[in-house]
Formats: structure tokens, sequence, C-alpha cells
């Protein structure tokens, strides 16, 4: 498999990893939107929100947990901050493979432009 995400996991390829355990990787973006800007990325390769399965229910209730706890261990908590999942091409997913954008550190605005296709 040729995920960036997968190979990030197996340590394959370098990254800011922040947390770990035996579920999920979280690591800092390359490209960061705020001053906090983490993805948090299951173990198991997922595709997307779309294909996860009625089984996956834990994961992902953990992945929500996850990114509060890492929310309130990076000092974002308190002031507030954004999760966001992206899913399919309209949906801007760039990754296939389910992650979690914790976004803290500043105020946000939510921009949303609407192209049609």
């Amino acid at each position: 498999m040729d995920c960036i995400f997968c190979k990030i996991i197996k340590k394959e390829v370098v990254s800011e990893v922040v947390f770990e355990d035996e579920i999920f990787v979280a690591f800092k973006t390359i490209a960061p939107m705020a001053p906090v800007h983490v993805l948090i990325v299951p173990k198991k390769h997922i595709v997307s929100v779309d294909k996860l399965e009625d089984s996956d229910l834990e994961l992902a209730g953990k992945l929500i947990l996850t990114a509060r706890n890492l929310a309130r261990d990076l000092n974002v908590s308190e002031k507030g901050y954004k999760l966001i999942f992206h899913t399919g091409k309209h949906g801007e997913q760039e990754i296939e493979h389910l992650h979690l954008h914790l976004l803290g550190g500043a105020k946000m605005k939510e921009e949303i432009k609407i192209i049609e296709e």
C-alpha cells in the first residue's frame, strides 16, 4: 500500500508525532492552518468516514475522545478548537486514510464555498 499515513504509522516516513498508542498516531501536519494543527490517524487503514463499518463504532468513539484529550494536552481546550473530517473528493479529502484534523490556538472562522461540478 502506498498510503503516506500508513508509512508514517510504520515509521517509514518521519513526522512530528505528538501522541501514539496501540490504536492511533497523531502528528503535526506539514501545512498547518492554525497554531496547533494535528492529524489524528487510526493505525487501521480505513479510507474515509464513509467507509467506516458498524464494527468500527468503538474506534470512531475513541477517535473523538483522543482528539479531546490532545486538545487538553496541547492547551487549546479552554479557549476552544475545531475538529474536521474531510470525506471524499467533494469533501476535499486529500489522503485516502481516515484522519481527524484538530485545529486550535487562534480564533477560526468557518468558510464554505460551494462549487458545482
